[in-house]
């Protein structure tokens, strides 16, 4: 839907510096670019629950870790001291809903052995279990003193990324934004959003910013049909998940089924697709050198493939079924280059729809609303350059393990997501390779 009106009540967007070097994000990591499937722009998203607490630790890729996967950082800062050439890059793990650090150890050793010392690879602690839920701005803050307490405390690091599993990704998002700093404006106007977010660079906690990437993350919230599977699309169901989330989660809930604030407000997620007075969420993402997607294309009963993914309905297509050599259960790579928009806005009739949705939700109320702020997140995300990866765990011994399949949330019951985190290593690796021969 083509909006007409900015983000109401000092949310219009003023997009300021991103980079979209999409070009710079290197090929697909053992494989060429899927032609079975078209670019796409938008994205949808759902969110992500580590539903239950993994008390199994594996004691032996723990010791091979240099940093606990606890997120303690004096242990992390005591290995690198002890570093023959101390790290200069700073990966960041964060997990997802009701989680903690250990849904990463089998990722963290695997990173660790793949990456080498010049990674120091920290899984955030500040957003644990029931933390998760008082919101995601909440927990965007948190994350980002985290962040900066581990940057302090460590002069060696110069570059940035980021990992997140789920909800952990619009923590991330969030995140980014309270730690982005602008470089200098260039004297020269710009010329539309894309020369935008081409000329204009900026840090992240003073650093350099190289990969975000996310891993079955709900961009645009969980409102919506089949956005949230495990309702299976009925509309009776998807009902009343959008009135009970606030109760189950908290003022998270509300945030992914888009119904926080005043009517009259746009919902956080779609201020996260812009730069606004609440940040610049849009430039701090796009100063990232690369910025990845995997999704599930099915079996994920949290989050669905089009909000994983950000895709439009109609950009749905039917998924390979053959891995990526190499790569097992990792099916697709798309390359999807920056669209030139005036988004996102939050138009009179979408605040009409929101209240209509708050103060009686129906199928048709929830409908309309969704759609018309759906279309305008992806208007605004698609602003900047994007890798989409999707997984499929069809062949796998318990594809509806999906979710957690995804990053190896317990290397016995999930290791069918080994390949995905093979894919993810070697393509931070290849970035990695890429920004050491720009510099030279």
């Amino acid at each position: 839907m083509a909006a007409s009106a900015s983000l109401i009540h000092g949310y219009s967007p003023r997009f300021s510096s991103s980079n979209r070097r999409n070009g710079s994000q290197g090929g697909a990591v053992g494989s060429s670019p899927s032609s079975s499937s078209s670019c796409c722009s938008s994205s949808y998203l759902a969110f992500s629950c580590g539903a239950y607490n993994n008390s199994w630790r594996n004691q032996g890729l723990r010791a091979h870790a240099m940093s606990t996967s606890q997120g303690n950082f004096a242990s992390s800062s005591r290995g690198v001291a002890i570093a023959e050439n101390k790290p200069d890059h700073l990966l960041v793990l964060v997990h997802g809903i009701f989680a903690s650090p250990s849904d990463w150890t089998y990722v963290e050793a695997e990173l660790r052995k793949r990456l080498g010392r010049n990674f120091l690879i920290y899984a955030s602690a500040c957003n644990t279990y029931t933390k998760t839920f008082a919101g995601i701005d909440g927990a965007g803050k948190r994350l980002a003193d985290e962040i900066m307490q581990v940057v302090q405390k460590t002069d060696s690091l110069k570059k940035i990324s980021f990992l997140a599993h789920s909800l952990g990704g619009l923590f991330a998002r969030y995140a980014i934004s309270v730690l982005y700093t602008p470089n200098d404006v260039p004297k020269f106007p710009l010329v539309n959003s894309q020369t935008k977010y081409s000329l204009r660079r900026g840090k992240i906690a003073g650093l350099e910013p190289i990969n975000f990437v996310t891993l079955a993350t709900p961009h645009l919230g969980v409102r919506g049909k089949r956005q949230l599977p495990f309702l299976f699309g009925v509309p009776f169901l998807e009902k009343l998940a959008a009135p009970i989330a606030p109760i189950v989660v908290g003022r998270t809930g509300s945030q992914l089924f888009l119904t926080d604030g005043k009517p009259e407000k746009p919902p956080l997620l779609l201020r996260m697709a812009s730069d606004c007075e609440d940040g610049n969420f849009l430039s701090a993402l796009g100063s990232f050198r690369s910025r990845i997607l995997y999704a599930n294309v099915s079996y994920d009963h949290m989050v669905g493939w089009r909000t994983s993914s950000i895709r439009r309905e109609i950009e749905i297509f039917k998924p390979p079924r053959r891995s990526l050599v190499g790569y097992k259960h990792v099916v697709d790579v798309d390359y999807c280059p920056p669209v030139s928009s005036d988004g996102p806005h939050f138009p009179p009739e979408a605040a009409k729809a929101k209240e209509a949705a708050q103060s009686k939700p129906n199928p048709q109320n929830t409908l309309e609303y969704h759609e018309i702020v759906e279309d305008e997140m992806i208007r605004g995300l698609q602003q900047l350059g994007w890798k989409k990866v999707d997984v499929s765990f069809h062949s796998a011994l318990w594809p509806f393990f999906a979710h957690n399949n995804i990053h190896v949330k317990n290397e016995w019951l999930h290791n069918a997501g080994a390949g995905v985190v093979a894919h993810v290593a070697d393509s931070l690796k290849q970035q990695e390779s890429s920004t050491l021969t720009a510099s030279l």
